[in-house]
């Protein structure tokens, strides 16, 4: 019965992992900051053409920021409540009733 106990924990570690590998957060987080950065870059020293198309603002440079920010939340978010793995309810006239 130990071995049963022990591959049934095995299975329920490797399904908390896997929850958390593809927490949907830990995605729009990571795409949000990769993609901040990237506009935050563009919007560092922008051209007189696109100044003057934005009538003067920064647009790429707040909106970079704003991206940053986003993303940075959403992976705090993720850090400070973290998933978890789905948990079977037990059946009262399964093996665990007994």
């Amino acid at each position: 019965m130990s071995e049963l106990h022990k591959e049934v924990s095995d299975l329920e570690s490797k399904s908390a992992t896997a929850a958390r590998l593809f927490d949907i957060r830990r995605i729009i987080g990571g795409l949000f900051v990769v993609y901040g950065v990237i506009v935050t870059i563009a919007g560092i020293n922008p051209s007189d053409a696109d100044l003057k198309k934005a009538e003067g603002v920064h647009i790429n440079l707040w909106t970079g920021l704003a991206m940053l920010v986003l993303g940075l939340l959403f992976l705090v978010w993720m850090w400070l409540r973290p998933t978890q793995a789905p948990v079977e309810p037990i059946e009262p006239g399964g093996p665990a009733g007994h």
